[in-house]
């Protein structure tokens, strides 16, 4: 390569407006993606980048893939998926912490490699809520490890992350300005990077098993969580346990009882839903009969439904096998309603309103304030007063669309309407997806694009709920930023930059440590211009030095798109933004567990890109 590139006008435009972009999201005085927009808007005036090819960004594969990642993990979402893998986890890890955060991590990883980071955090924020309340654990302990096992499964496939969807337009935009003689770069295949992610995700794991976690306190963070609703209503109205299927026998004494007969029995758990003549409900109606072969909803401690079942005549079952989809936390839980002083319902019980019969809601409780006892005895005669908190159980969707004037619900709920039973749907259509996209005979923006589709036709999803998927802001942060990125290969600033950086290197400098050098200033620039900003910049600026030093410029390019995820240290990190708050974490807490880690991460890539290039 001519280290001798002398410095033009348009290299001179380019590499400011690098620097002006660098500055803008040091400061953050502007949004990020409003700073993308100028910079675009920027390279379009100055023609740095041709008209007809400004906005080529928002078509590109790349912008499309991310796209489509964000409304198939909505798809996901919607059935209930992770809800069902967090019941499978606590099953498998049998109440040792150890073994549930090294699953829960690791499954995390794994599912992160087919949809973004911050979505995947996202869905995996519930699920660890619950299965802190379940266990005990802090959320300070199971979501940093949970978080970087996210960033680390991203590895896994092409599509995991921004910067490896990035990648792959990236390396053919750099063809148009590689010296003669040299080799096409080609895109690398769904699954390239499936052995490093493989090493990474193992090395977060194990960073965490024997080290990590140690340096995360043991502190109480209820303050902060305010997802974990089981412990807040078994705390103050000594609502607890799980869910038990209970099936009526023939010597049973409730054959013939009405579902509220046996509701008001003194020993009796909570009854919560009722199947009989093969149909599942949710708060039946008071007068529903239960007949041999039924099977009730009880929730309680494991002792208490025992007993009950025992002195009733009942079989016990842990697994739900009758009502997975009733009880799925996604579409049904517990919740808190006030009363106001305009409402309807004051005066009325909650059999008169038939609360269960026309809305489908259980009254569980009401608390009517610091003086008096929260009330859980015949409740559903009581009359209703103003400023009563009532604790309900219903689907999600029968609370949002009952609830009006006469009572204001005031727990956060899932306001989507949610599929459970199109889960089988949506994971074949999910697994079809990646089929198509290992097949390599097609991009991977359409294979992914296929499964969206897939999911619209099928009704797992409505349109307006992908449309609401998306993340505009990341969207424009991405689609703005690319054509930066072809400046900076077109104009020649990249070669120019890569020149006389490898001027003044030693000679006979090992390539594997200009590799760790260009690691860490991707690292470096992640933390201050975002994962997107960083790949884009650093790219094919890696690329002009592996020519220059004698290096394969896939593997240099490789080494960023993955070192643009390396930050555990900083909220710059989207995913680490989500988890902050939550689990109380402080920027000392997170360099001190961060940093190791980070060192590690680019050794480890750098190893595993030599030995696999």
């Amino acid at each position: 390569m001519d280290t001798a590139l002398s410095l033009t006008t348009d290299m001179k435009i380019v590499l400011g407006l690098v620097s002006l972009t660098m500055l803008l999201f040091v400061f953050q005085r502007v949004r990020a993606d409003l700073v993308a927009l100028v910079v675009l808007v920027l390279l379009g005036l100055t023609g740095q980048v041709a008209s007809e090819d400004v906005f080529n960004g928002f078509s590109s594969n790349a912008v499309i893939s991310v796209i489509a990642t964000m409304i198939l993990g909505m798809g996901l979402d919607r059935t209930g998926a992770l809800n069902r893998l967090a019941a499978w986890l606590l099953r498998r890890a049998h109440g040792v912490e150890q073994r549930l955060l090294l699953l829960t991590s690791a499954v995390a990883g794994l599912n992160s490699s087919f949809m973004q980071n911050p979505a995947a955090m996202a869905l995996y924020l519930p699920v660890a809520s619950r299965l802190a309340s379940r266990t005990g654990m802090s959320l300070s302990q199971l979501l940093l490890p949970l978080g970087v096992a996210i960033v680390m499964g991203g590895s896994l496939t092409m599509v995991g992350t921004s910067p490896l969807i990035l990648l792959n337009d990236l390396l053919v935009a750099a063809n148009a300005n590689l010296p003669s003689g040299v080799a096409t770069l080609e895109p690398l295949n769904m699954f390239a990077p499936l052995p490093i992610g493989l090493v990474l995700l193992a090395t977060g794991l194990a960073y965490f098993h024997f080290f990590g976690n140690r340096q995360l306190r043991e502190g109480n963070d209820s303050n902060v969580t305010p997802a974990r609703t089981q412990s807040y209503f078994a705390r103050v109205y000594g609502i607890e346990g799980d869910v038990y299927e209970l099936t009526v026998t023939a010597d049973s004494p409730l054959v013939g009882m009405t579902f509220g007969e046996a509701e008001a029995l003194h020993d009796a758990p909570v009854l919560l839903a009722l199947k009989s003549d093969n149909e599942a409900k949710l708060a039946p109606a008071a007068d529903t009969r239960i007949w041999v072969g039924s099977v009730l909803g009880a929730m309680g401690t494991r002792q208490q439904v025992s007993d009950f079942a025992q002195n009733q005549f009942l079989r016990m079952s842990t697994r739900l096998r009758n009502f997975g989809d009733l009880f799925n936390p996604a579409r049904a839980g517990i919740s808190e309603a006030v009363i106001p002083p305009t409402s309807k319902f004051i005066g009325k019980s909650a059999n008169e309103l038939q609360l269960r019969r026309q809305h489908g809601i259980r009254l569980l409780a009401v608390n009517r304030g610091k003086d008096e006892e929260v009330i859980r005895d015949n409740v559903r005669d009581l009359p209703l007063r103003a400023g009563d908190m009532l604790v309900l159980h219903s689907f999600w969707q029968a609370l949002s669309e009952s609830s009006s004037r006469d009572f204001v619900v005031v727990t956060d709920f899932p306001k989507g309407e949610q599929r459970p039973h199109k889960f089988k749907i949506a994971m074949a259509i999910f697994a079809v997806t990646i089929l198509i996209a290992l097949s390599s005979r097609v991009p991977t923006s359409i294979a992914l694009m296929t499964g969206v589709a897939g999911m619209l036709v099928c009704g797992v999803l409505k349109m307006d709920e992908a449309y609401s998927a998306i993340n505009w802001k990341t969207v424009f942060l991405m689609a703005c930023l690319i054509p930066l990125g072809w400046a900076m290969d077109s104009s020649g600033a990249a070669a120019w930059v890569a020149g006389h950086t490898i001027e003044q290197l030693p000679r006979g400098l090992p390539v594997w440590v200009i590799e760790i050098a260009v690691a860490i200033l991707t690292t470096a620039f992640s933390l201050v211009i975002s994962h997107v900003g960083a790949t884009i910049v650093v790219v094919p600026l890696a690329i002009n030095l592996a020519l220059a030093a004698g290096g394969d410029p896939t593997a240099f390019a490789l080494i960023v798109a993955l070192s643009a995820s390396n930050n555990f240290m900083t909220q710059s990190n989207p995913v680490l933004s989500m988890i902050t708050g939550p689990a109380g974490y402080n920027a000392r807490e997170l360099w001190r567990v961060g940093a190791p880690l980070s060192l590690t991460y680019t050794l480890v890539v750098v190893a595993m890109v030599n030995l696999l290039f």
